[in-house]
């Protein structure tokens, strides 16, 4: 079938996360010239310190969970296309919750299988007999749930494949350009200044600048809801183990990494990131030496773990929880990707926004979705 024809000829992506690269790609494969400009190298800001879990697991919205379902699918194919690469690996997610009235495993699991979402109730004894690099002895009495469809990927390794895609259409890709503005004229996007007094022009723009977005439309007047955190992320030295799975578990989570480390987070550690008056982070070297802890209850043999990177920064997280993409009816030929799940949805949010900004559609899947929602 012959693809259509694109409405546009020029498209300024400003963001290299996952969200701009992503949809810079789809927009070179549709024959619209790219160029995507970043304040840093690519991948510097969320998508370089995410766990990057691919899932869809426990409650949300059904339209978010149909959304999240075909973001997984998304990387299946790519999976297929890309057989045996050591950066996306689906070894299944697992979780288990604490042991106390916040145990809900029963109940999403009963929600996950209405849902027709895979998922599996393993004791601990079962976890340590199915799942390698787990002790199943920290297991609840509630039990765990896995979910065998989920798996994880190195994000900054797909930006590079992406970019190499773009470059090799004839796109451009700026880096350490700084911040950039947009520019207004008539009412309508047309372009962005960067902080060297570069401009750049083009028919239709994304602005995919994670945690920045919400303030960057603040003053063209645009409302979106931000919670945007400071996360913590953990980052250990390579070792031999044989976890394959991400572990998700009441204080810690855990994803393996393509040279043999692990990737961890939690909630309460998040919590306990020192934010300084002059706009810095800092991590606790006992909130650090925690995590490393927890982590090594958790993995069978208890290994050796010894911390490579500890990385901190902005985690975007919208006012309501769930994703905002798709033009401003505000700011016409502004579109924006603002979502915590850059990961799981990456592929597929730059697939239907490239077709939105360059064949003129508007997804259904993306309807609730819609910036507008904060406007009120």
């Amino acid at each position: 079938m012959q693809c259509p024809k694109p409405s546009i000829s020029t498209a300024l992506i400003i963001g290299g996360g996952i969200f701009g690269v992503s949809t810079a790609a789809q927009l070179s494969r549709i024959g619209v010239r790219v160029t995507l400009i970043n304040d840093g190298p690519l991948g510097n800001g969320a998508s370089g310190r995410s766990l990057a879990w691919l899932n869809t697991a426990r409650r949300r919205s059904l339209p978010y969970h149909r959304l999240r379902q075909a973001g997984i699918e998304r990387y299946r194919v790519l999976a297929d296309r890309n057989p045996g690469v050591s950066w996306l690996s689906f070894g299944g997610g697992l979780t288990w919750d604490a042991e106390d009235d916040s145990n809900e495993i029963a109940d999403v699991f009963r929600y996950e299988r209405d849902l027709g979402y895979p998922a599996e109730l393993l004791s601990g004894d079962e976890v340590s007999a199915q799942i390698e690099g787990v002790d199943g002895a920290q297991v609840t009495s509630a039990g765990a749930i896995l979910n065998p469809n989920e798996g994880w990927v190195d994000l900054p390794s797909l930006i590079d494949q992406l970019a190499a895609e773009v470059r090799a259409a004839g796109g451009t890709i700026v880096t350490d350009a700084g911040r950039a503005d947009l520019i207004v004229e008539d009412g309508r996007c047309t372009g962005a200044r960067c902080a060297d007094g570069r401009t750049f022009s083009a028919d239709k723009l994304l602005l995919a600048t994670g945690p920045a977005v919400p303030a960057t439309v603040a003053e063209q007047g645009i409302t979106i809801g931000d919670d945007t955190p400071v996360a913590l992320l953990v980052e250990t030295h390579p070792l031999a183990h044989p976890l394959r799975a991400v572990l998700n578990t009441p204080r810690v989570a855990i994803r393996p990494t393509p040279d043999g480390a692990f990737y961890l987070d939690s909630g309460w550690s998040e919590e306990e990131v020192v934010v300084h008056e002059d706009g810095t982070f800092e991590a606790l070297p006992s909130t650090v030496s925690g995590l490393i802890d927890e982590a090594r209850k958790v993995l069978s043999g208890a290994p050796d773990l010894q911390v490579k990177a500890v990385h901190l920064g902005p985690k975007p997280i919208p006012g309501d929880g769930e994703p905002v993409f798709g033009e401003l009816e505000k700011l016409p030929g502004c579109f924006v990707a603002f979502s915590h799940s850059g990961a799981t949805l990456g592929l597929l949010a730059g697939e239907l926004l490239a077709e939105e900004m360059a064949l003129e559609l508007r997804h259904p899947l993306l309807d609730p979705f819609r910036p507008e929602r904060f406007a009120s």
